[in-house]
């Protein structure tokens, strides 16, 4: 897949089946971190195998971090505490829960490192990240544009008792970054970190990640609603011995999607009601817009109207600021409704892999869907049956736009999913299990095209 060019998609009528979600990726690079951080040894089982976690674990590696990697996603990490290297180069690809995370971690602990990645992680922001951490005594300089990676870290100085603030409305990873190495400040400074935030935080359900998975490390933050987080002075990471990765809830999204417009019934395994992440209230977006949910511990069903035959479903009006990853699937969900549809409290979709509201405009208007946009909201007109345009699909090198680009094969007209290996971010064999599940006028294969 990865080789292909392109790859063009046939049309859908149908949808049915139970697929296995491959690991979270927000669960694991936080969890592979806080092993790394943790004393003790971590057997972590359902790890993620994708091009962000291959990056995290080659970071740690090189930072000299004892890894054992035994198959299919069973991975064993001998804690350091502080990383036994102290001067590296690192290449963090587009992994911006690599990035984050690491930068903190390695300012607070201090050293001669410098950190870099793809074209377009040095357009990604991290200077809220980066103030932050100064404000606490971290040496960090930017060796390209101000605001922006590649980074140079030198040795800290850091101050205890002085509290870190962080903007709340350009990213949740800054806090998530400042507080998974927060252990390192408290344990060296012998006094308790606060955190204030600044503004509205956006994507809570991140931050939830982030502290329940601290709190499986042994490290209890204390939170006055969300605008301040306190890390204990006695706060250290043990290992909890084992722990699983949960199926990835915003992958989750895709076929819940491919259920609702496939007719379904569509089956996820490995996440379910019980999941810590928040991207399972996607299952409530789809019940608003008609589908039938059925849920258990550690699953989801989907099952909603025959797109390809002329079923519509409900248009909505939403506020996606607690589900940005997963609103994605709704934007594309939106070529089938019965209306116009809105998505709000978008904006931290123009600092993701891509522009994200840009780029799927562009792509929505070439399926000949009306699309306007601002700062932080779409609005979808989906298009006449007899509007429907055959499309070349950009994916703007940004996994989630290939995946959720996908479910416009149920329309009438023809789709090619250009770069469709842009999907290992996250999901490197995500076309094959769609194609398993799909069904409908020569689906029996996908056509692809070589570089």
């Amino acid at each position: 897949m990865s080789s292909l060019s392109y790859l063009d998609l046939p049309h859908a009528e149908d949808a049915r089946g139970v697929v296995a979600m491959p690991g979270s990726k927000s669960i694991s690079n936080r969890v592979l971190l806080l092993a790394a951080l943790a004393q003790g040894t971590t057997e972590i089982t359902g790890l993620l195998d994708s091009d962000d976690t291959r990056v995290m674990l080659a970071a740690l590696r090189a930072l000299g971090v004892g890894l054992q990697e035994h198959g299919e996603g069973r991975v064993t990490v001998q804690g350091a505490g502080r990383f036994p290297v102290a001067a590296a180069d690192l290449f963090l690809g587009n992994a911006g829960t690599a990035m984050r995370p690491l930068t903190a971690a390695l300012a607070l602990m201090g050293g001669d490192y410098r950190m870099s990645g793809v074209p377009r992680m040095h357009e990604r922001p991290i200077g809220d990240l980066v103030e932050a951490l100064r404000e606490l005594g971290a040496d960090i300089e930017y060796t390209g544009q101000e605001g922006y990676p590649p980074l140079r870290i030198g040795a800290a100085q850091l101050r205890a008792g002085q509290a870190a603030r962080v903007p709340g409305n350009v990213s949740s990873q800054f806090l998530t970054a400042l507080l998974l190495a927060s252990p390192i400040l408290t344990a060296t400074t012998g006094q308790p970190l606060v955190i204030d935030i600044v503004g509205e935080l956006i994507s809570k359900p991140y931050i939830e990640i982030t502290l329940n998975l601290m709190a499986r490390y042994g490290v209890q933050v204390e939170r006055a609603g969300w605008n301040r987080f306190t890390v204990p002075a006695q706060a250290r990471y043990v290992s909890p011995g084992r722990i699983a990765v949960e199926g990835d809830a915003s992958s989750a999204s895709y076929f819940l999607a491919l259920g609702a417009v496939g007719g379904g019934p569509v089956r996820v395994t490995g996440v379910g009601r019980d999941s810590i992440q928040g991207d399972i209230a996607f299952a409530d977006t789809l019940e608003a817009m008609g589908v039938h949910i059925e849920a258990g511990p550690d699953w989801i069903e989907a099952s909603g109207v025959h797109a390809a035959s002329g079923g519509k479903l409900r248009a909505f009006d939403a506020d996606f600021n607690l589900i940005p990853d997963a609103a994605m699937t709704a934007a594309a969900l939106a070529l089938f409704a019965d209306g116009p549809c809105r998505l709000r409290n978008i904006g931290s979709w123009r600092v993701k892999e891509t522009d994200r509201i840009h780029a799927m405009q562009t792509e929505l208007e070439k399926l000949g869907a009306q699309v306007e946009s601002g700062p932080d909201w779409l609005r979808v007109t989906p298009p006449a049956r007899d509007d429907w345009r055959d499309a070349h699909i950009g994916t703007w090198d940004d996994h989630r736009m290939a995946m959720s680009m996908s479910l416009a094969a149920f329309g009438p007209a023809a789709v090619r999913i250009l770069d469709p290996g842009c999907v290992s971010k996250t999901f490197p064999t995500y076309f094959d299990v769609y194609a398993d599940l799909v069904s409908g006028v020569d689906s029996a294969e996908q056509s692809g095209g070589q570089p």
